[in-house]
């Protein structure tokens, strides 16, 4: 088989498991017609169909498989940027649980979506005094105050993107910083839109500015999907997420109303934009399963696995393993209350798609509960 011939089999393969590249592939709409040219970028597309093919691949645990015994009796609090994140509350719950299969207990803060709201959540949880503490879903250097007391204090702080990259030194007053790479989901979440679209696309993305992290997220997405020169990038909204429920309807009818059939896909840092943006695209005539096709570049909660499943205004999810990161969370501490460094695993990226989605409500790697059981029992 010739070098052509292998690239073209690597991206069939990859479109049929992407949700249907090719127009009359059963079980998922048909794509827009590509324009003059078919081959506006045949480098970066076969490369797009490969990593959408690797993306989808349930792989076996290859995280941490060794580490201190539990300690018992500890106190975790989790600070949460805002709970109408579905991702910061999943993991809140995950946190909850797997802290509770070890004795521990567990309390969540809500900062209410605002600088003040997550500054006096933070405030509240350093004087309880507890064992540890997460930081959900905000940059600690915006409550710096708060995070220099529990510093004094010698509480260990844990964060769920709370920074740009993953790991222990992702910021200096963390002991380490959970999340997936944001360079592997933003990059993958363009890949499925080019592959999908075979080049040709008119992409609006979705972002919070206010978030480095999610900022971060939506420029390297932008990156990525302009390396292929079929792609138009139609409009880039930044909507708080707070903002999403009241601001995205109105968004979502002006941009059908500015471009109308040439907004073909849409990319969002968060799959919350989806939930709110499906009643403003069905108000103009839109299918839920056509055009603009949606992908979620974090976090993957149980709605966004839903509306995949159902066709309903998303097409793809990229998500955080979040019952996975709970116990790592819990694992971290523990190893801080042991003396010991961070474990630095970084789970790998993942895509749902309708091809894959099955009835999973959400991204629950294979292996990961027996491994933390494994070490928490010694």
């Amino acid at each position: 088989m010739n070098r052509f011939s292998r690239t073209a089999t690597a991206l069939a393969v990859a479109c049929a498991l992407a949700g249907g590249c090719s127009r009359g592939s059963s079980g998922s709409a048909p794509d827009p017609a590509p324009g003059p040219s078919a081959n506006t970028c045949p480098g970066v597309l076969s490369t797009a169909g490969q990593a959408v093919a690797r993306a989808q691949e349930v792989l076996p645990w290859n995280g941490p498989t060794n580490g201190p015994r539990a300690v018992r009796g500890k106190n975790i609090v989790f600070v949460a940027a805002t709970m109408t994140n579905p991702g910061v509350a999943g993991t809140a719950e995950a946190v909850r649980e797997a802290g509770g299969s070890i004795g521990w207990n567990v309390r969540v803060i809500d900062g209410q979506g605002t600088p003040a709201g997550v500054r006096e959540a933070l405030g509240q949880a350093v004087a309880l005094r507890p064992s540890g503490i997460v930081i959900g879903g905000f940059d600690p250097n915006s409550a710096a105050e708060q995070v220099e007391q529990a510093s004094d204090m010698r509480i260990p702080l844990v964060g769920w993107h709370a920074a740009s990259r993953p790991g222990p030194g992702a910021n200096r007053s963390l002991f380490t910083n959970i999340t997936t790479r944001v360079e592997d989901v933003a990059r993958i979440s363009a890949f499925w839109i080019i592959a999908r679209s075979k080049g040709h696309a008119g992409v609006v993305i979705f972002t919070d500015s206010s978030i480095p992290f999610a900022e971060n997220k939506a420029q390297l997405i932008k990156k990525t999907l302009l390396s292929c020169s079929g792609v138009k990038l139609l409009s880039y909204q930044n909507i708080p997420l707070p903002d999403t429920g009241s601001r995205t309807p109105q968004a979502v009818s002006s941009l059908v109303s500015r471009f109308g059939d040439g907004w073909t896909y849409s990319v969002a840092i968060n799959d919350l934009y989806f939930a709110d943006a499906a009643a403003a695209l069905r108000a103009a005539g839109k299918a839920g399963e056509g055009p603009p096709y949606a992908i979620g570049a974090g976090d993957g909660d149980p709605s966004a696995f839903q509306r995949v499943r159902d066709r309903q205004f998303q097409q793809a999810t990229v998500p955080e393993p979040l019952n996975a990161q709970g116990s790592q969370i819990v694992d971290e501490f523990n190893r801080a209350f042991a003396g010991r460094p961070p474990s630095g695993y970084v789970a790998p990226v993942h895509l749902i798609t309708r091809r894959n989605v099955d009835d999973a409500t959400s991204w629950d790697p294979p292996g990961y509960r027996a491994a933390y059981e494994r070490i928490w029992k010694g």
